[in-house]
């Protein structure tokens, strides 16, 4: 089933750089090959590599007397920049915006004569759009028989009109764009201000803006200055590993509960594995903890400052095999230094932090989510408050069969997730669901369940509208992983009945029965959200199926996240924290025949959900297959006994 959105969708300018460096990441990142590829054949053959070859290094001359061109030239002139534009023109318009937006950038690159990466994000993009734009002015109206002739010389020449747009128009803005940025970084680097940036990246690190300043800022800057110098300090200001291990490794040592526990496996992924992300759920739980990667960071810069040293390419994922393989022949000790030094200076600010303050949100990095909403000002989905307690999965009334696990690039967070999960699904005997992993600019409306950081779902559910979303916090050992095992155990297994009115005998749930007849009012006497709330929640209350601290917890929920699901249905329940105010799983109904103001939305049916360890998924699977049904919606607004809801939410029992 589709999900509905509560709120109207907030916009900020995080949201929108969000978007901006997701898209130039997606021009980036699928061609990273290319650029480790010419990373490695700089790092050995040029004149000062390890294994120098004019031919292939492009310096001295052959036996005719001419200058070698060699590989690092025309691939870091011509390759790299030609494959951004094709990739950014077919984001935009497929094959043929690429094409378009690769002659484009072949006009850009000649005309400034040096490696134009800029130039190839806006000409790529700009080439797609375009070219998007004139086909829709004939579009219908070409005569059988000549599409492909229009087609290909409307191509051709607004290619060559672009190419010389890219000559005349653009070269010379992007040339003195890039001069004028190398000139800012030189000066910060000859002032030893250099270090200073770490104030900006590190947060913006943490608030998934890294790809807007990496990959539209950093990257280019610094292939121009490795093509000059041989290497860049520019790769390393915020791929460096350093400063978010030295935060887990101050969790280790001085962490306590979940995040001390998680944090050993965290580092290992986030060290080894280059997956940056791991680690900010444990800033966001301690927002302080931005000083230790601050401080981290400057340290870092300036060792790579002082001992002149830098990478031949970008590292990415941000792993210190991949830094390592990146470093300049010259540069090793550095390069290690600073990712050593960084990581020391980080755990020694973290692990003050974190020995001389008190924060009751470490023992759980759950509450990371709500602390995280707190501090940004976000709202949650309809989708993630439909995981009962824990806020992050739906349910669908059809089988599971396709799953992608998505971040802002595509091949950090992403894959590791989408492993873990395959993984689990795999144990749980369902090996024919299909797990993968994409960027968020990829996503299309094929899949059945989507799964996002909680940061980035509000910019993946546009473009997977019909799907399942499910946010999760924490990417190595999410407790949403084994919920969702349990939704496709549920989905999966249901799913001969599909469309099925047929009501299963009321059954046991840890040896009571979920819901009873004491437990529904046909006529509710609140008039308002908050009164709908403590009526539903003390029908759970008077049964025993929890004491009052749920019912507190009921309206921390609401205030967080509204509970909202369409269908004239709420769903109020406890959050994650309140788990252990929940003595057996029980459900709750109240309808109220004129309606009650819900955040803005009309409600007839408020239904209060306890659930025990998983049992939640099951009983929010059997409310969701009601209310997706018309029919039996229309039935529970005009039974007139108890008994009559009790036969329509009789599989609550089951």
């Amino acid at each position: 089933m589709a999900t509905a959105s509560v709120a109207k969708q907030r916009t900020s300018v995080r949201v929108g750089v969000q978007k901006f460096g997701t898209f130039l990441s997606g021009m980036i990142m699928p061609n990273i090959g290319a650029f480790i590829a010419w990373g490695i054949i700089t790092a050995l053959f040029i004149k000062t590599g390890w294994l120098p070859v004019p031919e292939l290094g492009g310096f001295g001359n052959n036996a005719a007397g001419t200058p070698n061109v060699g590989l690092v030239g025309p691939m870091i002139t011509y390759l790299l920049p030609l494959l951004i534009a094709y990739t950014g023109g077919k984001m935009v318009y497929d094959v043929r915006g690429g094409v378009v937006g690769a002659i484009g950038t072949m006009g850009v690159i000649v005309g400034a004569g040096i490696p134009m990466f800029i130039g190839a994000m806006i000409m790529g993009p700009l080439g797609g759009w375009t070219m998007k734009k004139i086909d829709s002015i004939w579009d219908g109206k070409i005569r059988p028989g000549f599409e492909m002739l229009v087609n290909n010389f409307s191509a051709g020449i607004w290619g060559a009109l672009l190419a010389m747009l890219g000559f005349f128009g653009i070269s010379p803005l992007v040339q003195a764009f890039s001069t004028a940025a190398g000139n800012f970084v030189q000066f910060l680097v000859h002032n030893g201000l250099l270090p200073l940036t770490s104030i900006f990246i590190e947060p913006a690190k943490v608030l998934f803006l890294n790809n807007a300043i990496n990959h539209g800022v950093l990257t280019p800057l610094g292939i121009q200055q490795s093509l000059d110098q041989g290497k860049s300090i520019l790769f390393l200001l915020e791929a460096n590993p350093g400063p978010g291990a030295g935060i887990l490794l101050a969790y280790i040592f001085f962490g306590r509960g979940a995040a001390k526990a998680s944090a050993p496996g965290a580092l290992i992924i986030q060290f080894l594995g280059g997956i940056h992300e791991i680690y900010f759920p444990y800033v966001l739980m301690r927002p302080l903890l931005i000083l230790g990667a601050i401080a981290g960071g400057m340290t870092g810069i300036a060792t790579l400052a002082v001992t002149n040293s830098g990478l031949v390419a970008p590292a990415a994922p941000g792993s210190i095999f991949a830094v390592i393989a990146q470093t300049s022949r010259d540069s090793y000790v550095g390069v290690i230094l600073s990712v050593v030094l960084a990581a020391t200076v980080s755990f020694l600010v973290s692990s003050l932090i974190l020995r001389t303050t008190h924060h009751s949100d470490e023992v759980d990095l759950g509450a990371a989510t709500s602390k995280m909403e707190e501090m940004k000002g976000k709202k949650s989905s309809v989708s993630s408050a439909l995981l009962g307690a824990g806020g992050g999965t739906a349910v669908l009334t059809r089988p599971i069969q396709n799953i992608v696990f998505a971040c802002d690039a595509g091949m950090g967070s992403s894959a590791m997730g989408a492993s873990v999960l395959r993984n689990k699904i795999k144990a749980a005997g369902f090996p024919d669901v299909k797990v993968t992993n994409a960027a968020i600019a990829n996503l299309s409306d094929t899949y059945d369940v989507v799964v996002t950081h909680q940061d980035l779902t509000e910019r993946a559910r546009p473009v997977t509208a019909s799907a399942v979303h499910v946010s999760v916090d924490n990417f190595m050992n999410s407790p949403r992983y084994e919920e969702i095992v349990e939704l496709v155990k549920s989905s999966n297994a249901g799913s001969g009945a599909e469309g099925s009115t047929a009501v299963a005998e009321p059954a046991a749930v840890g040896g009571k029965d979920v819901l009873l007849a004491e437990s529904v009012i046909l006529n509710g006497t609140a008039t308002d959200r908050d009164s709908a709330i403590d009526e539903a929640g003390k029908l759970l209350l008077d049964r025993g199926s929890v004491d009052m601290g749920y019912i507190h917890a009921m309206h921390e929920r609401e205030e967080s996240v509204s509970t909202y699901m369409g269908s004239f249905l709420a769903i109020p329940h406890g959050t994650n924290a309140a788990k252990d105010h929940i003595r057996h799983s029980g459900v709750s109904i109240v309808r109220y025949p004129e309606g009650i103001d819900w955040g803005g939305k009309q409600v007839k049916f408020v239904v209060g959900v306890a659930g025990i360890n998983n049992e939640h998924l099951h009983i929010l699977s059997s409310i969701a297959k009601i209310f997706t049904d018309k029919a039996q919606v229309a039935q529970l607004e005009q039974a007139t006994s108890v008994q009559e809801v009790l036969d329509l939410f009789g599989k609550v029992n089951a």
